[in-house]
């Protein structure tokens, strides 16, 4: 199962929360915009621009955050976190 903790951050603080579930049997790196957008779309922000970078960092740390840079509109926040739930 794939768990996805999105936290949006301001000032060192959670904002918002979510985690996104997904029954697959494992995190699907082709896959990852598909649960980046579906996260943005519950936490009712907008979806950042997915690089490789991101991916690679979500691979090797579990973690991965979007600054305001990485959005194309402008954001009310310092970075969206995302964290893979490892069981």
């Amino acid at each position: 199962m794939v768990r996805i903790w999105a936290k949006i951050m301001r000032e060192g603080k959670i904002v918002k929360q979510y985690v996104y579930e997904n029954n697959t049997e494992k995190l699907i790196y082709s896959h990852f915009f598909e649960y980046l957008s579906e996260i943005c779309r519950e936490l009712d922000a907008p979806t950042p621009v997915l690089l490789k970078t991101h991916i690679f960092n979500f691979a090797k740390f579990n973690h991965v955050r979007f600054y305001p840079r990485d959005f194309v509109e402008g954001v009310d926040f310092d970075y969206l976190l995302l964290e893979n739930i490892v069981l």
